[in-house]
């Protein structure tokens, strides 16, 4: 059986689609950006927080850690920017890291956002 989940500490969806869905004890995260934060019209490193807040909110939610997350897909506008995200993923991860892919796209859903992050997270105890 799937679950399908929104959040309500997330921004709301606009499109058609949900935060997450759950099957088989894996939870998978949407691309979630700093679309509707005040971070949106910011920099990458505020979006990024953003995001990293988010992902926090969700795994407080389903009662889960950080070093649950299996994997991460990571997409930037900028790629040159690879330093500053590495740094404030290893300051969340605290050595926890996770797989991740990384992907320079040449834009996302609107133009003030600069990375979009998907998830994927362990729910078993």
């Amino acid at each position: 059986m799937v679950e399908r989940i929104n959040y309500n500490a997330l921004p709301k969806i606009a499109g058609p689609y949900v935060h997450a869905t759950k099957h088989d004890r894996i939870l998978y995260v949407s691309g979630l950006t700093a679309f509707g934060t005040p971070a949106q019209s910011e920099g990458l490193p505020e979006q990024c927080a953003q995001i990293l807040s988010q992902i926090s909110s969700i795994l407080e939610f389903e009662q889960r850690r950080k070093q649950d997350i299996i994997k991460l897909t990571i997409f930037v506008r900028d790629i040159t920017l690879l330093t500053t995200i590495r740094e404030q993923l290893f300051e969340y991860y605290e050595g926890f890291l996770p797989a991740c892919s990384l992907v320079e796209v040449s834009k996302l859903i609107h133009p003030d956002l600069l990375i979009e992050i998907e998830t994927i997270v362990a729910l078993d105890d």
